[in-house]
């Protein structure tokens, strides 16, 4: 649902309270009083039967009796009345509510039928409201009214929302809306972000969050609103009281906490861990437009203070920037001998204005250096508001060098330094009250950078199509299902991987100690030495019963290796099922590290992959990353660069660097495996061997169920729609493939554009320019699928991209608008009447009710098109030079050009 009649929630023309009160310190008696002083401008109604009026304002008995339909109804009544008010709100033509009560308990399911037919929507039940200070509207019961600013704070816990506002009000920090979510019933996480992605009065987006329900929903809104504004979020339970028993060290290893952080920063958003962060990140993330690089300079009255702010960095592990030979001299210039003549720099204790402004003056122009922190502590030679003026004076004097060199202050002290701070404030410079906190806002603003760096990012495309063997896949699980088993053996996970191009060793299945010997000779044929594992369905972890031998060199101790194994077992696990042995040869790579690779099921987020350390001490060494999947092959370089262990893959003495390509193109290929076969529960390959010649999986297990009896979570990101593609054949461009875009596109994109007209490209955008940027190509090629399509046509015989449709759907998903473009010297070929043939299949599969675009006048290939396909026209907005055609898949029946014709259809016209 998202965004649909939020506006009546945040910006209501008129509002109604049920349940107000006289009665003192009562919840209607507290919001009533919250309403009114508010400042809110459109009308306030009241309604409780026990009241003709309350302080001189008439007061009605039901909702009924309102004169007009309220925007919004603030429901401060007992549970037991929740549903029907909904009911006869719904009916009056209320269309959003906040329900305060706590302990619904079923009737929140009644509730919600109640106000589906007309979707009212409904904040809570269990909140203590929401404010919007900027149009005075405080419909809450909290204690005071936030001020007005540019930040929104979210929060699922309305106790913190009180103490919030208080803290935040002490240091001016104000806010556009203050929402208490309570149990969600309806408006969740998702809805708020992608209401205030498009918000213009808000700068940065902050969530406090205990639980993530609807994943898909919420890293669908979460990573369109993070492209748009800072997302900064606080998430509780950090610490688990303990892990839940897994079959897998992969299970084992992905806690929930490390899945909500794996989460968050897939959709870039920056998690901090305190509150005090929190309003940290937003004091830099808002004010500060962009960050050109990590290399802190750090200017100082006092040299204690520069160097615990250097200190403080380098524990951050961020880079204190080297200040080049011009700007030492420029300092010389401008400073006494005595300086520091570095960085730090140290003007010294006895500086004054003209010290401060002429020091930053010279690192502003330093080349060295991608932001300034100016530090002051309080001295007798010069207040610490006229410092403060010297600065503010001189990023003023440097604005559009300081709009990609952000200038960052720390006034150390208390009362001597109110006004200079405040200063800063006023003039919009973020400012601190401690090193640390500065050194941690400029930290923020640099992990901020990296993961807006990283999603625009354009992975390398594929040298050649990943060619699984799906059906044998498909073949072996079931073969595993219908035998009641849910743990797939060794070797048929082997079998399994074996099909989706993971390298593996070659195990066979010994039966008795007696079969194990004549495997063995047969393998001591051609290798030095051999290796036995128990196999046993009831066993997930061999090393630790002793179900391993390793380096047997010769059949009778392999064979000896066999019967003590499994009369060891027998001792220790006496009602294990034990299937036999598995024999392979010794895999000798003597430079290779123990990975492990694996998945599990995350009780929020669905299938998580996992990359770290492997060996018998895994679950001892926890150095591990999670991602979800899809992977591409940059997602899973980054990935494995989150471990450890990444950094003796890359070589150290005398060992060579692995080939990190192969555990990235590993990754994908299990990320692709557990997407296509949702039988897939658990997965543990441990260890996966790593060198410089590549990987193999030495060990492996996997946990199934029946899909169908029991479905698994859903990706919590749509995957690529392989099942969209299909070939056509054009004459004379010959075999065509239309496909959804991908990310590694972006380089076709840059060339398909500089073969365009100018012209084409003028009447798509509405602009002659034909070189777009970087980050304008992700955005065409980086898309959501849950929210969004985009068809590419790519010649087969060339892989040229010679065109390209697009459908941009709206939050609430009902409504999109499309664009095409075909390369100019392909018009009238038919080429875009299939790219929107494919459009329009995927929005009426879909249910999208309806699609627009805007056309130029000019365009009339475009404009007959339409035409036929079945879109209305009309004039956009009194503009006559441009038209807006809709689609309904209605409207196109009964026109008669349906989705199913169009696709058969001669190439009338294209675009």
């Amino acid at each position: 649902m998202t965004v649909r009649n939020l506006n009546y929630l945040f910006a209501p023309r008129s509002v109604a309270l049920i349940g107000a009160s006289k009665r003192p310190g009562s919840v209607g008696e507290t919001v009533l009083k919250n309403l009114l002083e508010g400042g809110f401008k459109g009308p306030i109604d009241l309604v409780n039967p026990k009241y003709r009026d309350i302080d001189g304002r008439r007061c009605y008995a039901t909702v009924a009796e309102l004169p007009v339909a309220p925007d919004l109804a603030v429901l401060a009544t007992p549970p037991a009345t929740i549903t029907s008010l909904i009911e006869d709100l719904s009916a009056k033509g209320t269309r959003a509510a906040i329900v305060l009560a706590a302990g619904l308990g079923e009737q929140k399911k009644t509730m919600i039928a109640a106000a589906q037919p007309d979707c009212l929507r409904i904040l809570g039940p269990n909140c203590i409201g929401l404010m919007v200070p900027n149009i005075g509207l405080n419909a809450s019961f909290a204690h005071r009214s936030a001020l007005a600013g540019d930040l929104a704070f979210i929060s699922q816990s309305g106790a913190l929302v009180t103490a919030v506002i208080d803290w935040a009000a002490g240091r001016g920090i104000g806010f556009s809306h203050v929402v208490s979510l309570g149990e969600m019933a309806d408006v969740d996480l998702g809805d708020m972000l992608d209401y205030l992605a498009t918000d213009a009065h808000t700068r940065a987006i902050l969530l406090y969050v205990e639980a993530v329900t609807h994943a898909p929903k919420f890293i669908s809104a979460a990573r369109r609103a993070a492209r748009m504004k800072p997302v900064v979020v606080v998430k509780t339970g950090r610490h688990a009281a303990g892990a839940h028993a897994a079959l897998s060290h992969t299970g084992a290893l992905a806690g929930s906490d490390a899945a909500y952080n794996a989460a968050f920063r897939r959709c870039g958003l920056l998690r901090v861990q305190t509150l005090d962060d929190l309003f940290a990140a937003a004091e830099t993330l808002s004010r500060v437009p962009r960050l050109g690089g990590e290399r802190l300079a750090i200017l100082t009255n006092g040299g204690g203070a520069g160097v615990l702010a250097a200190d403080e960095l380098q524990d951050w592990k961020g880079t204190l920037a080297a200040l080049g030979p011009a700007t030492i001299e420029a300092l010389n210039r401008v400073l006494p001998p005595t300086w520091s003549h570095g960085n730090p720099v140290d003007i010294i204790g006895d500086a004054g204005t003209k010290r401060y402004a002429d020091a930053l003056e010279a690192l502003v122009h330093d080349r060295d250096s991608d932001a300034i922190l100016v530090l002051h502590c309080p001295t007798a030679t010069v207040s610490a508001t006229a410092a403060a003026q010297a600065v503010v004076d001189t990023v003023a004097a440097n604005s559009e060098l300081v709009a990609d060199k952000p200038v960052m202050t720390c006034w150390l002290g208390d009362g001597a330094v109110r006004e200079g701070r405040a200063l800063f404030k006023a003039n919009k410079i973020p400012t601190f009250d401690s090193t640390s906190a500065a050194i941690t806002g400029f930290m923020q603003l640099v992990d901020h950078a990296r993961s807006q760096t990283e999603l625009m990012r354009t992975p390398q495309v594929a040298e050649g199509e990943h060619n699984y063997d799906s059906g044998a896949v498909r073949q072996e699980i079931k073969k595993i299902l219908d035998s009641g088993r849910g743990v797939a053996s060794a070797l048929e996970t082997k079998t399994i991987l074996a099909a989706y191009g993971i390298p593996t060793d070659k195990a066979i299945l010994a039966r008795d100690p007696s079969e194990v010997r004549s495997i063995a000779a047969a393998i001591l044929k051609r290798n030095d030495a051999c290796v036995i594992k128990i196999a046993s369905p009831d066993i997930s972890h061999k090393s630790d019963v002793g179900g391993v031998h390793l380096n047997l060199e010769s059949e009778a101790a392999a064979e000896q290796a066999a019967i003590d194994m499994l009369a060891n077992i027998k001792a220790k696990l006496p009602n294990a099922h034990i299937e036999g042995f598995t024999v392979e040869p010794m895999v000798k790579r003597p430079d290779a590290l123990e990975t492990i690779v694996g998945m599990s099921v995350d009780q929020t987020f669905g299938p998580m992959l996992l990359f770290g350390a492997g060996g018998v001490a895994v679950e001892v060494l926890r150095d591990s990353a999670l991602a979800l999947p899809p992977l591409d092959t940059l997602l899973a370089r980054q990935m494995i660069c989150e471990t450890r262990i990444s950094r003796l893959l890359k070589g150290y003495r005398d060992h060579a660097p692995a080939n990190i390509d192969a555990i990235a193109d590993t990754l994908v290929r299990i990320s692709d495996l557990i997407i296509h076969h949702p039988e897939i529960r658990e997965l543990d390959i441990n260890p996966l061997l790593v060198d410089k010649d590549g990987v193999i999986a030495i060990d492996a297990r996997m946990k199934l169920a029946n899909e169908e009896a029991n479905p698994r979570l859903p990706l919590a990101i749509r995957p690529y729609p392989a099942h969209l593609e299909r070939e056509i054949s054009l004459d004379p461009v010959g075999d065509v493939l239309v496909r959804p875009v991908r990310p590694e596109d972006e380089p076709a994109f840059a060339k398909f554009f500089s073969q365009i007209s100018e012209e084409d490209v003028r009447l798509r955008f509405f602009t002659g320019r034909k070189t777009f940027p970087h980050t304008f190509l992700a955005s065409l090629t980086q898309i959501d699928y849950a929210r969004e399509m985009a068809f590419v046509a790519i010649k087969t015989s060339t892989k040229e991209l010679i065109g390209g449709s697009r459908l941009v759907l709206e939050p609430d998903l009902t409504r999109g608008e499309f664009g095409i473009l075909v390369r100019s010297d392909l018009h009238g070929r038919g080429l875009g009447w299939q790219l929107m043939s494919s459009l329009l299949n995927y929005a009426e599969h879909e249910g999208v009710e309806q699609i627009y675009g805007l056309v130029s006048v000019g365009n009339t290939h475009m404009l007959d098109m339409a035409t036929d396909l079945g879109f209305e026209t009309r004039t956009y907005k009194g503009d006559p030079s441009v038209r807006e055609v809709v689609w309904r898949p209605a409207a196109s029946v009964r026109q008669g050009a349906t989705v199913a014709t169009a696709q058969k259809a001669p190439a009338k016209a294209s675009s």
